[in-house]
């Protein structure tokens, strides 16, 4: 006998999603199978248009207006999610399944607090009360490790930094303790650093709470890094699935292990980039294997830059922004001008 904990916690069946455009339908999603397990973290990785997002969004049912579901289907946890009311859809958006979007500053009210914000999903879902709600706001705060939650409880995400706005997204989207997070991108535009953070938090939450992941990137270092088991998407159609290590070991695909061999990493050049078998006449590698560059026969510099200072008037002094700059940027092996470009101070 099936039961509902026997079955996947998000299950996409043959999705198709088609948007109307001037010039015609264009087919963004092509018979999609993913399935996601109680506890699981899976990531779907594929280059920019391969349909990741939008994959994502058909399963949360907040499509562009010219976009629509044509075929297949989606289930969570035994809903169907195609045949749910818009209201039944608002309930289980944020209590049940929650999404952090790719960019923090965008989804976030700009001319409402951040704390406020955080009151208004609680009470939208009953989970707080006109008594409770500032402190179980700042409670979220903290958990997500803002530092001094309370005076950040009054800020307006002008006045906090990129990763501080992921954290008050991440807060927002684990309000609920919801059974699945879907993470569209969720380091996009933050440095390595507060990357690495971000990734660790979400990480830590979700494990605690016992909750389902779905990572949306296309940075195969994340996916290896946090993912139980990985999705490959080109074009709108998934072309290999396997858990993390065996895709990483050993891909299966040919898309799969293009995706691989452009990771940034020392001895990549552009012709790894062509499909298996095609050669790119021509260029030259771009690095020799020790990892350091070939310079160019002339071997002068395509950029020189000499006792560079930046000067604001003012009634003051005048004051530089910065101390006096030196430094030289070597030609690319693959071409260069016949003179270096020159910038110095007058």
């Amino acid at each position: 006998m099936t039961t509902t904990a026997n079955l996947p916690l998000l299950d996409i069946r043959d999705l198709t999603v088609e948007f109307a455009t001037r010039r015609g339908t264009v087919r963004a999603v092509s018979g999609v199978n993913i399935s996601v397990a109680r506890g699981e973290t899976l990531a779907i990785v594929g280059e920019s248009g391969s349909g990741k997002s939008v994959t994502s969004y058909a399963v949360m049912r907040i499509l562009d207006r010219a976009g629509r579901i044509a075929e297949g289907c989606a289930h969570f946890s035994g809903i169907d999610m195609g045949g749910a009311s818009e209201s039944e859809m608002r309930n289980l958006r944020g209590r049940e399944l929650s999404m952090i979007f790719q960019s923090p500053r965008t989804a976030l009210n700009p001319i409402r607090k951040v704390g406020r914000q955080i009151e208004d999903v609680l009470r939208q879902h009953a989970q707080a009360g006109s008594h409770d709600k500032t402190g179980k706001a700042i409670a979220l705060l903290e958990q997500v490790r803002i530092a001094r939650p309370q005076e950040r409880y009054h800020a307006y995400p002008f006045e906090l930094s990129g990763g501080m706005c992921q954290r008050v997204v991440i807060a927002l989207a684990l309000a609920c303790r919801p059974q699945l997070l879907i993470a569209d991108e969720p380091t996009t535009g933050l440095d390595v650093t507060t990357q690495k953070t971000v990734m660790d938090l979400i990480a830590e939450l979700t494990h605690q709470r016992g909750m389902s992941t779905l990572l949306i990137t296309h940075d195969l270092g994340l996916a290896a890094a946090y993912c139980d088991r990985v999705v490959v998407m080109e074009k709108g159609c998934v072309v290999e699935t396997a858990p993390s290590a065996a895709v990483f070991k050993a891909p299966a695909h040919a898309y799969t292990r293009k995706l691989m061999r452009a990771t940034p990493r020392p001895g990549v050049a552009l012709g790894d980039l062509l499909p298996e078998g095609e050669t790119l006449a021509g260029v030259a590698p771009a690095w020799k294997p020790n990892g350091r560059a070939i310079p160019h026969p002339s071997h002068q510099p395509l950029l020189v830059v000499k006792d560079l200072a930046k000067v604001y008037p003012s009634k003051k002094p005048n004051l530089p922004l910065w101390g006096l700059l030196h430094f030289n940027a070597a030609a690319a092996p693959e071409a260069a001008p016949s003179a270096p470009w020159t910038i110095s101070a007058s």
